[in-house]
């Protein structure tokens, strides 16, 4: 895995497996705080759902995580309660309403949404958000931006290795 400032609150990691992109989902996972909110951007295919099932790994959830493309949102239980939503075939902010995700953001658990960038404009909350871009067939690139001090925090532990 090789790591690269880009400048303050920004990072950039590299993963050459699917292995190593749950790994650092993994690291993620083990130092997030009630309440975080974990916004992934990317294409079909780039690994979020991999990243998503290493931070809840590193949240301690026991049960499988798979994409809830089709139920848009499951709920895990770890060491915290782990809300992975996909959002990927809604189109409205009134969606997003419906399925109580408002309500969830505010809550003491974790939110991980995939496809948050459909909604740019829902999510103004503090965030950590990353970014995932496909480099061949199992390398990966995570661009992470922390939207506060606490995922500032989070970023210090990915940059030391977690």
């Amino acid at each position: 895995m090789k790591v690269k400032k880009l400048h303050f609150a920004n990072l950039q990691i590299i993963t050459c497996s699917a292995e190593e992109t749950r790994e650092l989902g993994k690291t993620v996972g083990r130092v997030l705080f009630p309440g975080a909110i974990i916004l992934l951007i990317g294409e079909l295919g780039t690994g979020k759902t991999v990243f998503a099932g290493g931070v809840a790994s590193g949240l301690g959830v026991a049960t499988p995580v798979t994409s809830p493309s089709f139920t848009l949102l499951n709920v895990h239980q770890g060491r915290l309660a782990f809300y992975h939503f996909d959002l990927y075939r809604l189109d409205s902010e009134q969606d997003l309403l419906e399925i109580g995700l408002d309500e969830l953001l505010t809550a003491d658990g974790v939110c991980l949404v995939e496809w948050a960038d459909k909604f740019p404009d829902f999510f103004t909350e503090p965030a950590l958000r990353v970014k995932i871009t496909a480099e061949g067939p199992d390398r990966r690139r995570f661009y992470f931006a922390a939207g506060g001090d606490d995922y500032a925090a989070i970023m210090a532990e990915l940059e030391t290795g977690g």
